[in-house]
């Protein structure tokens, strides 16, 4: 049986990854539409900055974020100045770690799903004068759907995996800060291996049952689609 402490950690866990796939998908969406329609010398690098996560040690992405939101950081100096305190070792600041951690999992399939849309939807909305967030939220959502449910799904599995970025970031508080993957190596590291592998067998049915949805779906669709 999973401990008060593990149930703890895995509510945490989705809390979490629940509102950073909220988040990215606010955020993301836009960013997403921008990259795979403009034209700007931009595009290349900040498509390499929000890919970046998936090349860099994670390690070396929590520390700078936890510069960037420490008291010294421009963004730990802001939140001062609204009288919001410091996000590190806060749940808020998990969220804000994870979303930058998890970016490249929700952009990146938003964005093929919109390239491969090509202009022709767009061209027949804007010859019956629909507005642009008419076409958007009319035409470009309802067809880009696909790379949304996977951007959504991968996002929010992805965050629940994490490791180094949420350690650094949020440390190992109980109840505010401790998620699975901080848990199972607290149960590791006091040598409480049949704990350790009872959450880590639920993690690995989760990935497993996570990828397995992903795989019909994306099966389901391709065989749904017209040749």
């Amino acid at each position: 049986m999973l401990t008060d402490s593990d149930l703890q950690a895995i509510g945490l866990t989705l809390r979490v990854a629940a509102l950073t796939t909220l988040l990215l998908l606010l955020l993301g969406t836009p960013l997403a539409w921008w990259l795979a329609r403009t034209q700007s010398w931009l595009k290349k690098p900040l498509g390499a900055l929000v890919a970046m996560p998936l090349v860099l040690p994670p390690s070396v992405l929590g520390f700078y974020l936890l510069v960037l939101m420490g008291p010294h950081g421009p963004v730990g100096q802001w939140t001062q100045s609204l009288g919001l305190g410091l996000l590190p070792f806060t749940f808020w600041g998990l969220v804000l770690a994870s979303a930058f951690y998890s970016l490249p999992f929700m952009v990146q399939p938003i964005q093929n799903a919109m390239e491969a849309m090509g202009t022709r939807p767009l061209e027949v909305a804007a010859s019956l004068r629909a507005s642009k967030l008419d076409t958007f939220f009319s035409v470009v959502v309802p067809l880009c759907k696909p790379g949304l449910i996977s951007g959504a799904i991968m996002c929010f599995a992805h965050t629940v995996g994490e490791f180094g970025v949420v350690l650094m970031v949020g440390g190992n508080i109980p109840g505010v800060t401790r998620v699975v993957s901080v848990q199972i190596y607290d149960h590791v590291e006091a040598m409480e291996y049949t704990d350790a592998h009872r959450l880590a067998a639920v993690m690995l049915g989760f990935s497993f049952v996570v990828l397995l949805a992903l795989h019909t779906y994306n099966g389901g669709r391709r065989k749904n689609t017209p040749v």
